[in-house]
C-alpha cells in the first residue's frame, strides 16, 4: 500500500499503512505528538497526532465510518504536509504553517474505527470465531464493502449522548448490523467512549469529522451550535467548494453530542462525491478539495 503522502490508485489504506506513516511522520518531525487515547474492542490502538503549539484547540477525527476508510488517508496526508511545511518554515496552500501552528494546536484522530476499516477491507480473519457472527448480520454476506459499524454491529457515529433516545426511534434499528444501530447505550462501544473522554479531557474550540460523501458541511445541531457558526461554515464552504448545509432529523453524532456539550462550532464534512467506500483513485481530486477546508479550520 501506498503512503498516504504518495499518490496511489486502486489500493485501500487500512490501520498498518496509518501506523507505519504515523511511525515516519514522527521520526521525521519530532515535535509532532503521538498518543493513545484508547483502543478498539479488538486492543487495536486509538492513536491521536498533536501538531502546534497555539492556545486555540482544533479537533479533526476521520475513518468514524468503517466504508469512509479514505478519510484517514486524506487526513493523515494533511498532517504530514502541515508538519513538514511548519518543519521547513514553508507555506502549505498559500498559508503560513508555522504562524497557524503558533495560534493553534490541531489534534488529530486519524482512524476512529480501525476494526471496521479492516472488516470492510477484508483484512478479518475468516477462522476466527466472531466473523460468522459478523456475516450473520451482513445477511449472509462476504462482502463488507458496505459496513459502517464497528467490529460489534455499532454505529459509532449514532453512539453519542445528544438525544440520544430520538436516534433510536428514527432509526428503528434494535440490533447489530452494517449500519444504524446506535448500541445498547450511549457511549457503550470503547471507541466513541474513548473519543468523548479526549474531547472532554483537552476542551477543543472546533471540530470537524470527515466522513464521505457528497461534497458537503453540516454545521448546525438543533439551534444549539454558537450564532456565528453558519458565517464559519460558509468560510469552509468557500475554500473547498463544499455547500453548507442546516441540518435536520439527525442525532447522537460526534459533532451533533459536541456542539450540544460545549456551544462551540462543530462541522461533519462530507467529502467527495459517489458511493462508498469512495475509490482511492479518487484521492488525490478530493485531497485537493479537502485541503483548503481543513487549512481554513484552523483559522476560524
Amino acid at each position: 500500500m501506498a503512503r498516504a503522502g504518495e499518490k496511489f490508485v486502486n489500493q485501500d489504506y487500512g490501520f498498518g499503512d496509518m501506523m507505519r506513516e504515523i511511525q515516519d511522520l514522527k521520526a521525521k518531525n519530532p515535535f509532532v505528538g503521538v498518543f493513545q487515547y484508547g483502543q478498539s474492542v479488538f486492543g487495536r490502538p486509538l492513536v491521536a497526532l498533536c501538531c502546534g503549539r497555539g492556545q486555540r484547540r482544533m479537533h479533526v477525527n476521520a475513518s468514524c465510518h468503517a466504508n469512509e476508510w479514505i478519510t484517514s488517508a486524506l487526513l493523515m496526508r494533511f498532517m504530514t504536509e502541515l508538519s513538514g511545511a511548519y518543519a521547513a518554515g514553508e507555506r502549505l496552500g498559500g498559508e503560513d504553517a508555522g504562524a497557524l501552528l503558533d495560534t493553534v494546536t490541531l489534534w488529530a484522530a486519524p482512524m476512529v474505527n480501525p476494526d471496521g476499516v479492516e472488516l470492510v477491507q477484508g483484512r478479518f480473519d475468516h477462522s476466527h470465531p466472531h466473523y460468522r457472527t459478523l456475516m450473520e448480520w451482513n445477511g449472509g454476506l462476504e462482502d463488507f464493502s458496505g459496513w459502517k459499524a464497528n467490529i460489534r454491529g455499532v454505529d459509532l457515529n449514532d453512539q453519542f449522548p445528544a438525544f440520544w433516545e430520538e436516534e433510536c426511534k428514527r432509526r428503528a434499528v434494535v440490533s447489530p448490523g452494517p449500519r444504524d444501530y446506535p448500541g445498547a447505550h450511549p457511549l457503550c462501544e470503547p471507541e466513541a467512549s474513548a473519543l468523548a473522554e479526549l474531547t472532554d479531557r483537552l476542551g477543543f474550540h472546533a471540530v470537524v469529522a470527515l466522513h464521505t460523501q457528497g461534497r458537503e458541511i453540516y454545521w448546525n445541531y438543533r439551534d444549539f451550535e454558537p450564532p456565528h457558526a453558519e458565517t464559519l461554515a460558509a468560510r469552509l464552504g468557500a475554500a473547498s467548494g463544499y455547500a453548507p448545509v442546516k441540518l435536520s432529523g439527525s442525532d447522537a453524532g460526534y459533532k451533533d453530542w459536541f456542539i450540544h456539550r460545549y456551544r462551540r462550532p462543530g462541522f461533519t464534512v462530507e467529502a467527495g462525491y459517489g458511493e462508498n467506500p469512495l475509490p482511492a483513485s479518487a484521492f488525490d481530486s478530493i485531497y485537493g478539495e479537502l485541503r483548503p477546508l481543513l487549512l481554513e479550520s484552523l483559522k476560524l
